[in-house]
């Protein structure tokens, strides 16, 4: 079973996220409210897949996914993106995001990206 890491600063986003993820058949052993929570708890967890909001207080999405690359250069990493992030997802792309997801999600706009990833 898939063990995933969600990661978003809003508390509903996470848990519409979650509800996806499990109906997917996937585990969700862990969650993160900024990207300092989420490197952190990537270290903690070592989780098969990382749900990353781009837009966070504190440590951004990308700056969070190049601290996670840097402790595992094979960690998978989903970028979840409002619509007009496209210059920070372009980034995240290039240090290493496996794809991007946009809000609002749907269980097939996930499963898709997943099921590309894993």
């Amino acid at each position: 079973m898939t063990r995933v890491l969600v990661t978003d600063d809003a508390a509903f986003m996470r848990l519409q996220l979650k509800d996806i993820l499990t109906k997917l058949g996937m585990e969700v052993v862990g969650e993160a409210a900024n990207g300092q929570e989420a490197v952190e708890k990537f270290k903690e967890l070592q989780p098969d897949l990382v749900t990353m909001d781009i837009t966070m207080p504190e440590m951004n999405g990308v700056e969070a996914l190049k601290e996670i690359k840097k402790l595992d250069s094979s960690a998978k990493v989903v970028m979840c993106s409002a619509m007009g992030q496209q210059a920070m997802v372009l980034e995240a792309i290039q240090s290493g995001a496996k794809d991007f997801i946009v809000k609002p999600f749907t269980p097939e706009r996930i499963d898709e990206a997943l099921q590309k990833i894993l």
